[in-house]
């Protein structure tokens, strides 16, 4: 929940969680976040007190990344709504 709550890259929750004494690798973190992730984001969306009336508070943001795939740069686009839930990925 770290990774989720405080916005804390892969590396940073690795070296927290060494210096409680828990020696893993950041690939480990991502793998937990990729398989137990979606349960925990559909239990906050289940304890939800006020569910949104109308959805003209909805909002969403876009962004945009070089990356380097096999050698080549690609951008990378993704559609995040204000909750944090990832709408859309796109690679071109």
């Amino acid at each position: 929940m770290m990774y989720v709550w405080f916005l804390l890259s892969l590396r940073n929750v690795e070296d927290l969680l060494h210096e409680r004494g828990i020696d893993i690798c950041r690939e480990t973190v991502r793998y937990w976040w990729n398989r137990f992730g979606p349960q925990f984001a559909h239990e906050i969306r289940k304890k939800r007190l006020h569910p949104p009336q109308n959805h003209s508070n909805w909002r969403w943001h876009l962004d945009e990344v070089f990356v380097r795939i096999n050698g080549e740069t690609h951008c990378l686009w993704r559609a995040v709504d204000h909750e944090g839930e990832v709408l859309e990925v796109y690679v071109s």
